[in-house]
């Protein structure tokens, strides 16, 4: 019997799968020390971001049993 393809837990609490089939995330940093920052940078790392297109391939395997659109 094969082994079952388990995804990974802390990749699936990482990573959001919108409707259109893109994978986000959030940006480290924005958790502490928020008071030294820029307010244009605080900004920009509550925002979700795509993944890039070279780091796709090891998020898919990450989360095998997720369907993504391509």
């Amino acid at each position: 019997m094969k082994h079952k393809i388990r995804s990974s837990k802390t990749a699936m609490k990482r990573f959001k799968i919108t409707g259109t089939g893109k994978i986000m995330f959030l940006r480290s940093g924005h958790n502490h020390m928020l008071s030294k920052k820029n307010t244009v940078t605080r900004k920009k790392l509550n925002k979700q971001q795509e993944v890039p297109k070279d780091k796709l391939r090891v998020v898919r395997f990450l989360i095998p049993n997720v369907k993504i659109n391509k």
